[in-house]
């Protein structure tokens, strides 16, 4: 059968008119638009971002900056109070000996880490310094001395320099008793803060409770207001590296201007006597970062644009090319499908051969599963008659008769059960259809029990039996039921062979069904959705066909119950076992 394939159809879908196509023209629109939003979306949200984490950085400093001022100010507020204490300054004082009053300064503001120190005596002269240049000098007018001398704690001041800029001082009165013998006076060098911000690309200042600026890292800023401040022609320093921005074609969010220029304005407060502190932070790179990532987008654009641009070239090219090889590519295709209709003649006849294989198969795979059925269910009744006999054939040499009759009672117990077992795979066969009666569900348990007795013992294995107080009835064949048991505790006990401490926990539970639940330590089961196929094991070969979980599946379908397994939180497997409850189990039985 030969496909209907047109010898003139082109097979690549190329289309045959010249020039360029309108489609081709509109998706060439379509780019430039998308190319154009593109790139307006990102520079607005770049802009955006970029604007925001330069925020966020000058925020940071501007708290670390912050921080570290008052660290300082507060390391050398204590200090004074420290020094009013040493008694060997006081002993100076009240001798009038400053003869190492010097020295024992230097030696505590290597200590302190303060700009300098001096000693005041009571007129305010200059008795000790770090600073021996300052030996002599009077101090009397200075509002730190003043100050210090009428207060009883320590005074911060600030003083401006005739040099321009402030010293700021911590000064405390020294006492012996109920006389002021002089003033202790620390001065702290906050310039070097200022020498550390100059060397960025932000401006900062520090204003006092008045608004005054006493810090600053433009010189010609201190002592002004801010408004002031900014008004003023600044030379060339870090604040015209912090107000330098790049002319853009795109509008940036002003908070602030400087010199005529948008910057952003952080402005935060230091818990100390009101002072507040200012930063400035250009635009700039703010603008350099989103040019950059333009610039890399309008890259990608003009080089997409170059590709599509060659594809058309090539396009005219390629399209004669394909048009020679359409012909060949056609006959080429029919040959193919000569070929594929030979071959699926040839399939068709092999797989009827195969379906008479496979039937006849299917016909030795039955018998041997009814066979290995067999002798996996008879397994058990025999081992425990072997038991049995051994035990009876003992207890007979030892003249114990009565005890030996009960051993063969049991065996007789088993050779009927094996009788049932065959009529059971009969019946399992037949899928239903014998009669159910009421069965205790704990007496079924018993009896399972009793059958496994032989391998418990020589398996010492730890039986642990969670049982209700009151009975647990079920609608069923109570054979079939104890076979169900027999085999969940057959595989826990081959499950924990490799367990040194092998346990078994046996669960009855009645609620809106009977649930019996087999819970063993071992391995767990590594294949859920397997476990109940015919034939699945992972027994060693010679212990098991895989044939006991399956039987015992179909038994409690017919039941109408339910049969699952899964692995335990602590490890091991769980099966349980759920059958509809009958709540009149005890009068029908009756």
């Amino acid at each position: 059968m030969k496909s209907p394939v047109k010898p003139h159809q082109p097979i690549s879908g190329w289309p045959r008119s010249d020039g360029i196509s309108w489609r081709v023209r509109l998706a060439l629109v379509i780019l430039l638009i998308v190319a154009v939003g593109t790139i307006w979306v990102t520079n607005r949200m770049m802009t955006d971002r970029f604007t925001e984490s330069t925020r966020n950085r000058a925020e940071l400093r501007l708290l670390l900056y912050g921080g570290n001022l008052q660290s300082e100010l507060s390391r050398n507020a204590i200090v004074p109070q420290l020094l009013a204490r040493d008694p060997t300054l006081i002993g100076a004082l009240n001798s009038s000996d400053y003869s190492q009053s010097t020295q024992r300064l230097i030696s505590f503001v290597e200590e302190i880490g303060a700009a300098s120190l001096m000693l005041l005596d009571g007129d305010g002269r200059t008795v000790a310094a770090t600073d021996r240049n300052r030996l002599g000098s009077q101090h009397r007018g200075e509002p730190y001395f003043v100050d210090a001398i009428r207060s009883n704690s320590t005074i911060f001041s600030v003083i401006p320099r005739e040099s321009g800029g402030y010293r700021f001082t911590y000064a405390r009165k020294i006492e012996s008793g109920s006389n002021t013998l002089g003033v202790i006076v620390v001065e702290v060098d906050l310039q070097k803060f200022e020498r550390t911000w100059g060397g960025i690309s932000d401006a900062v200042m520090v204003t006092d409770s008045t608004g005054t600026i006493v810090l600053s890292t433009e010189s010609r800023w201190r002592g002004l207001s801010e408004q002031e401040a900014l008004e003023r022609e600044t030379p060339q320093g870090a604040i015209e590296r912090a107000i330098r921005t790049t002319a853009d074609w795109t509008a940036l969010p002003a908070e602030a201007y400087l010199q005529g220029e948008a910057v952003i304005r952080m402005e935060s407060k230091i818990p100390f006597r009101g002072w507040r502190m200012t930063s400035f932070s250009t635009y700039a790179s703010v603008r350099e970062r989103v040019n950059g990532i333009l610039a890399l987008e309008i890259m990608g654009f003009a080089i997409l644009l170059a590709l599509v641009f060659y594809a058309l070239s090539r396009r005219t090219a390629l399209r004669m090319a394909l048009f020679q090889r359409e012909s060949a590519e056609l006959r080429a295709l029919n040959s193919r499908l000569q070929r594929e209709i030979a071959e699926r003649e040839r399939v068709q006849e092999t797989l009827a051969v195969a379906e008479q294989t496979l039937a006849q198969s299917s016909k030795l795979a039955a018998l041997g599963e009814m066979s290995a059925a067999v002798s996996h269910e008879l397994n058990q009744p025999l081992a425990a008659m072997k038991t049995y006999l051994a035990g009876a054939r003992l207890l007979l040499r030892r003249n114990r008769p009565e005890e030996a009759l009960s051993s063969f009672g049991r065996i007789d117990d088993l050779l009927d059960r094996m009788g049932a077992i065959t009529r059971q795979l009969k019946s399992y066969a037949r899928k239903g259809g014998d009669t159910l009666t009421p069965v205790n569900m704990g007496d079924a348990l018993a009896a399972a029990l009793s059958m496994m007795e032989p391998q418990l013992r020589q398996r010492k294995v730890e039986i642990a039996r969670i049982l209700p107080e009151e009975q647990v009835w079920v609608m069923g064949d109570r054979l079939r039921i104890e076979q169900v048991m027999v085999n969940l505790l057959r595989n826990a006990l081959d499950a924990t062979k490799s367990v040194r401490n092998p346990e078994v926990q046996i669960i009855l539970a009645a609620g809106e069904t009977a649930t019996l639940t087999v819970r063993d330590n071992g391995d767990g089961i590594e294949d859920l959705e397997s476990i109940f196929e015919p034939f699945y094991t992972t027994k060693q070969p010679g212990d098991g066909v895989g044939l006991g979980l399956a039987i015992s599946s179909g038994i409690v379908n017919d039941l109408g119950g339910r049969l699952s397994a899964r692995n335990g939180r602590d490890g091991g497997a769980v099966f349980e076992m759920q059958l509809p409850i009958l709540e009149t189990g005890v009068e029908a039985a009756e």
